[in-house]
């Protein structure tokens, strides 16, 4: 568990085996290496789960829970009372905001930002340099818990690189949000969203291109 230099308030609880990097910081209240408590209908894999591995750098901020099985990258900041589930991998240098939960089996890409009060669903795939407002609520299940058919079709949605989801927006299962893509706050996301598109609205609907200011290769 013990690394150099590295910060653990004395109200902090890190459960044996946990993987800490030089100069981490676990800050008060924290718990990191929590296992899993799982219902007995839980879509969850079941499996044991390796230690939680926390990055040099990586700073796991007050009240925060980090999972057995989940992986915080370098320098990456989960804050306070945010929660990381197991399997779930954050990149180098990304932010989950306060208050944020995601959920197992997620993938956050390099440098990603999760504001505020976001909520990330299982089985969902964010790459590099994403933008999350806050109170973001994705979703991963078109029969929100009925029948068994639900098991083979759950997934998440799929943002991909340098996308940006405004506040309150909701991402339906399953839907891509291309690269560059621009969702309006409050837009519900029905579709795939094309790449350097602009949607808003219930359901959302294209309003226009991004413009070329705002790409992220002219910043």
């Amino acid at each position: 568990m013990s690394a150099e230099n590295c910060e653990i308030a004395a109200s902090a609880i890190v459960y044996p085996g946990t993987v800490l990097g030089e100069g981490c910081k676990i800050l008060d209240n924290a718990v990191v290496g929590k296992q899993p408590s799982l219902g007995k209908k839980s879509t969850a894999k079941k499996e044991p789960l390796p230690p939680a591995v926390i990055g040099a750098g990586a700073t796991i901020s007050t009240g925060a829970i980090v999972f057995a099985g989940a992986t915080i990258g370098p320098d990456a900041i989960v804050g306070d009372q945010a929660c990381i589930r197991e399997r779930v991998t954050l990149g180098t240098n990304t932010v989950v905001g306060r208050g944020s939960l995601v959920e197992n089996d997620t993938t956050i890409g390099d440098r990603t930002r999760v504001q505020a009060n976001a909520y990330i669903t299982a089985y969902v795939t964010i790459e590099e340099d994403v933008f999350i407002a806050p109170c973001v609520h994705t979703t991963n299940d078109n029969f929100m818990g009925r029948t068994e058919k639900r098991l083979a079709l759950m997934k998440g949605p799929t943002i991909r690189r340098r996308a940006r989801v405004g506040g309150g927006s909701v991402l339906c299962p399953g839907v891509e949000i291309g690269e560059e893509a621009f969702v309006g706050a409050g837009a519900v996301v029905t579709k795939d969203v094309p790449p350097r598109t602009v949607v808003v609205g219930n359901p959302a609907r294209k309003l226009r291109d991004v413009p070329a200011e705002e790409l992220f290769e002219n910043q």
